[in-house]
């Protein structure tokens, strides 16, 4: 039976050493892990043992607020980072995406259980509320100085006997996760010391204090495919679409998830919490009780008009931004937005990858482009060398089967 005891307590290397015993751990295994140890990494998180790396491409050129910004993605999947410059590249065709920021607050929720008298507690929280956003900006003194901090007070009532405070806090320039959750305990703090039994103080991801409203209107011609020369038509296609993904969960889920292959891969690059970002985006879109596409796009004159509307909350400062030198590198890419321009520019990158993938799910299909993106990885996966690979992908692409069996045949007839 392995031994783990005090794991937490060794070194870096006693942990190497200790998983290569506890887990018959070939030496080349050992060297892959050594050879990709990183001291920031190792201070970031628990039990470290290596750093466990993505590939990060560029998307060139996004229009976004009038301003041409290029923005590293990283990503594991093939064809997310084509397909997102493919939409830019459609994008530049009109006058770009338009940002408007509806709001910059983070909620902060003290639940409170067991209420005897609802009614004593709702006009405690009216009659001090003041009194607790000072209490929540002493918590945290420095946001304030910042120009942020606190700024409001929520009731939610949940039943006669849970009530939800919530405290509607400004970050600035960060994300804000650790900055609500020590006020809102402060706060808890407060509620406790009247008698009141909090369950939990933590802030919530749902931002729907932070929305950012993108706007996007492309000529139909820049639509215009090698196979398919009406760009009206398919302007009417992905019109169609969208208005499919507004009626049917199942399509709006594998929409949304084409949307998030290029959020997702963009908040990472740029050091930011995918996990808060993407459950956000997905509450967001069953917000009326029916989970829809994000994107609604609609066909005005001869433009094809796009809108998205979603809770965007991230940061320039705080967490691992300004620790990873590759995060820094890639916010100095991007020109070093502020979190706004960082916002709009994430937002934007969405919509990009919205764009391409309707298309050519309305035109020529996705496995076409996808497939062949895939050739490479799958090339890689049989073993071919670096050398090797390109023969490989293009007799693939010839022969129109993608798995693994024919590969490795054809692999072995180019090394014959």
């Amino acid at each position: 039976m392995a031994d783990w005891k005090n794991f937490y307590k060794l070194t870096w290397n006693e942990r190497v050493k200790k998983l290569v015993a506890n887990k018959a751990l070939s030496e080349t295994e050992q060297q892959l892990i050594e050879s990709h140890f990183d001291a920031i990494s190792e201070q970031q998180i628990e039990n470290y043992l290596y750093s466990f790396g993505l590939p990060t491409g560029l998307l060139t050129e996004l229009l976004v607020d009038g301003k041409l910004v290029s923005v590293p993605m990283t990503t594991e999947e093939p064809s997310v980072i084509a397909a997102a410059n493919n939409g830019a590249r459609m994008i530049r065709a009109g006058s770009g995406i338009k940002s408007r920021q509806l709001g910059h607050q983070v909620r902060g929720q003290i639940i409170v259980t067991n209420l005897v008298n609802q009614a004593t507690l709702l006009g405690n929280i009216k009659k001090n509320k003041a009194l607790i956003i000072d209490l929540a900006n002493q918590a945290y003194p420095s946001m304030l100085k910042r120009g942020g901090g606190a700024q409001d007070v929520l009731v939610e009532v949940l039943n006669e006997t849970t009530v939800i405070i919530n405290i509607l806090v400004n970050p600035c320039a960060a994300m804000g996760a650790n900055v609500v959750n020590t006020m809102a305990e402060a706060v808890a703090a407060y509620l406790r010391e009247l008698g009141y039994q909090v369950l939990m103080a933590i802030l919530s991801n749902l931002a729907t204090e932070a929305l950012t409203e993108l706007t996007v209107a492309i000529p139909v011609d820049a639509l215009v495919t090698k196979t398919d020369t009406d760009g009206r038509a398919i302007a009417k296609r992905i019109m169609q679409a969208s208005e499919v993904e507004r009626l049917s969960a199942h399509r709006a889920v594998t929409s949304n998830k084409g949307l998030m292959n290029g959020i997702d891969a963009a908040v990472l690059a740029s050091g930011n919490d995918t996990r808060a970002v993407s459950a956000a985006l997905h509450a967001y879109a069953a917000r009326s009780g029916h989970y829809q596409g994000l994107v609604n796009w609609q066909l005005v004159h001869g433009e094809l008009i796009g809108k998205m509307t979603v809770p965007l909350l991230l940061g320039t400062v705080g967490g691992s931004i300004k620790i990873v030198p590759a995060v820094k590198l890639n916010h100095a890419i991007m020109g070093n937005p502020s979190v706004t321009e960082l916002t709009a520019i994430i937002g934007g990158v969405g919509l990009a990858q919205n764009l391409a993938a309707l298309r050519a799910l309305v035109t020529a299909g996705i496995q076409a482009g996808h497939m062949a993106l895939q050739a490479k990885s799958l090339a890689l996966a049989v073993g071919a060398t670096n050398s090797e690979v390109p023969i490989l992908v293009r007799k693939l692409q010839a022969q129109g089967h993608f798995d693994s069996d024919t590969a490795k045949k054809i692999l072995d007839n180019i090394r014959e």
